[in-house]
This record gives structure tokens, C-alpha cells and sequence, in this order.
């Protein structure tokens, strides 16, 4: 007879950590890692734009990581969300309107947009984008 079990606990750690080597569709497996923890911590309100952020961030990472090894970060802090995307490239992170004809150029923006903040931390190793979702 099989029995089904719940694949996750009922009390999930208020943090996670994992490294990652990001393709194509390694957004769509964070979003669902995410909304995992969401739903366990009772902070549906900010699923959606936690996921389009975390996803505009991973493609960041696809499009402009040599190697694309990422380290992702997921926090419940007492205001609500904090997301960090950290990557071992130098560099500034800036947040400019795209062109008509552009390609791209958006995420960021979008990122501002959805998130109540965010941020770039650089170091010697690299940096590390983040947003914040309250809740």
C-alpha cells in the first residue's frame, strides 16, 4: 500500500541557501522553491512579485555571469521578504529605462517597480543584487 507524506515540513527554517549553476529554465525552479516558503511562512501577498523579481535577477545572472553560478539567499525577516542574488562578477548594477527597440534592459526596472526595495553589495568576490517585499 502507499502511503502519501507531506514532502515538506510543517515548520520551514526562516532562511535558505543554495548555489546554483543557472540555465534556461532555472527560474521556473526558484519560483517554485520560493513559493514554497512563501506559502509555508503565510506570505502569499508578496508571491508574485517576489517570483517576477527572483526571475528578472536569475536571467540577469543567464545573460551576464560567465560560468552563471549564483548563490540565492531567501530571508523571512519581521517586515516581510528579502531575496539575494549574489554572483563572483565586479560591477555596477544600475537601473536605467530601456529603449523602444531594446531587447532588453527592463529587469531591473521591473524590479524596482515590484519590490518595495532593492540593491546592489559589491565586493571584491563580486556582488550581490537583493530586493525586499513587505508584507
Amino acid at each position: 500500500m502507499n502511503q502519501v507524506t507531506d514532502l515538506y515540513p510543517a515548520e520551514l527554517p526562516t532562511s535558505y541557501r543554495m548555489g546554483f549553476t543557472v540555465g534556461e529554465h532555472s527560474a521556473g525552479h526558484m519560483r517554485r522553491i520560493l513559493r514554497v516558503f512563501l506559502t509555508r511562512w503565510g506570505m502569499e501577498r508578496v508571491t508574485d512579485p517576489a517570483q517576477l523579481a527572483l526571475t528578472e535577477l536569475v536571467a540577469n545572472v543567464v545573460r551576464h555571469v560567465p560560468g552563471r553560478r549564483c548563490t540565492v539567499l531567501i530571508l523571512r525577516e519581521p517586515f516581510g521578504l528579502r531575496v539575494e542574488i549574489a554572483d563572483a562578477v565586479p560591477g555596477t548594477v544600475v537601473a536605467k529605462p530601456a529603449g523602444v527597440l531594446d531587447e532588453g534592459g527592463r529587469g531591473l526596472v521591473l524590479v524596482e517597480a515590484v519590490t518595495d526595495r532593492w540593491g546592489v553589495v559589491e565586493s571584491g568576490e563580486g556582488k550581490t543584487v537583493w530586493f525586499e517585499c513587505d508584507e
